[in-house]
């Protein structure tokens, strides 16, 4: 094993992937904005780096959680329009106008701050209106149209150029619940407009959506887990072409040769079946290696699945070789799809009972992000 190489966990994040995923979607969608959602540093590839590789194409533009994410988009020089999810807070208003960042319109009290700014200013940042038809989260109750109207003084109507929801389940196979929030987005939608409010951007579309309804498109759809090629749920079908942007790495750093019925990890739940090579890869839970895969688990090495062997820890994984014998230094595939070979992240999530969300964001910490072209 050479001294230089990098032993711990790595992310190869394809840029090149990224791109063709994103011109994917819109073939799909047509001539649609395409509000990019880079959230949560990019669900773990990198917000920076995939704002940046897919930023110079048409109708694109990005959305955030957080007031602080926005800014560090904006540092990195990059000039697209960019909305806010989160909570909007009195103190980011003025931040917002200046850095040209869309902020989030869910409540009454919203109303009360930017209508505050605005008589002291005369200025304002852009919103979006924020409904909620059925995921009991942030946004306005469907009956509040009348009273947002009335709430909103004339001069800032201009301001208020953008109305959307959430889908709670879009990427179900039962789509009737999806149906109904759309029917109730659009009689609000309706309503609101009809008492002089007049939006630019209209959106609910998110990535389950785009696979499964098509009449959520409206003229902007929402790309978040399209965009870094894996699938929302496994009930939902890729008819579009993605491919996986991340592939989750780590090296062998050490091989034993052990008896039968030898112990491995914490517990000792793991006995080997048989003699064996038991190889130790430098990548644990901390890192972001799902620790409850470790029961049915496997990793990638050639081509070919071996098991793993016994409880994950913190920092390393044991993995279980059988006859053949890995060389040092050598990588091995936890998910992505590479020159290892290939193992989808909704293959596990569907195993462990969790989601291609929450894998791709525990990838973090000591894991070293590489980009490729």
């Amino acid at each position: 094993m050479k001294n230089d190489k990098i032993i711990g966990p790595r992310a190869y994040i394809n840029l090149d992937r990224c791109r063709s995923n994103l011109i994917a979607i819109k073939k799909t969608v047509g001539d649609k904005k395409l509000l990019c959602v880079v959230k949560a540093n990019g669900y773990g590839h990198g917000s920076v780096k995939i704002a940046k590789s897919i930023a110079n194409i048409k109708n694109v533009q990005f959305a955030v959680f957080s007031f602080d994410e926005a800014l560090e988009l904006r540092k990195a020089k990059i000039k697209n329009e960019i909305l806010v999810f989160s909570k909007l807070q009195k103190n980011n208003i003025e931040l917002a106008y200046k850095e040209n960042i869309i902020l989030n319109l869910s409540s009454f009290d919203d109303i009360e701050h930017i209508e505050s700014f605005y008589l002291k200013n005369e200025v304002s940042p852009k919103y979006h209106l924020k409904f909620d038809t059925g995921m009991t989260r942030l946004g306005f109750d469907l009956n509040d149209a009348e009273a947002i109207y009335e709430s909103l003084s004339k001069p800032l109507h201009p301001y208020v150029e953008g109305v959307y929801t959430h889908f709670a389940t879009a990427d179900e196979g039962d789509l009737s619940y999806a149906k109904k929030q759309l029917s109730d987005f659009k009689m609000v939608v309706r309503k609101v407009e009809r008492f002089g409010l007049k939006f630019k951007f209209i959106h609910c579309s998110n990535s389950g959506a785009v696979l499964n309804l098509e009449k959520s498109y409206f003229n902007m759809v929402r790309v978040g887990m399209l965009l870094y090629g894996a699938l929302p749920s496994n009930k939902v079908i890729d008819n579009i072409g993605i491919k996986p942007v991340m592939s989750f790495c780590g090296s062998i750093v050490n091989v034993r040769k052990v008896k039968k019925n030898t112990p491995v990890s914490y517990g000792g739940v793991y006995k080997t079946a048989s003699d064996t090579n038991i190889a130790v890869i430098q990548t644990g839970f901390a890192d972001g290696f799902p620790r409850p895969w470790f029961e049915q688990g496997y990793v990638i090495y050639n081509g070919q699945k071996f098991k793993i062997a016994g409880r994950v820890c913190m920092d390393q994984l044991m993995v279980d070789f059988g006859n053949v014998v890995p060389g040092l230094g050598d990588d091995v595939l936890f998910f992505g799809e590479n020159q290892i070979g290939k193992l989808p992240v909704e293959n596990i999530a569907d195993q462990i009972n969790s989601t291609p969300y929450v894998l791709f964001t525990a990838v973090g910490g000591r894991t070293k992000l590489i980009y490729i072209n």
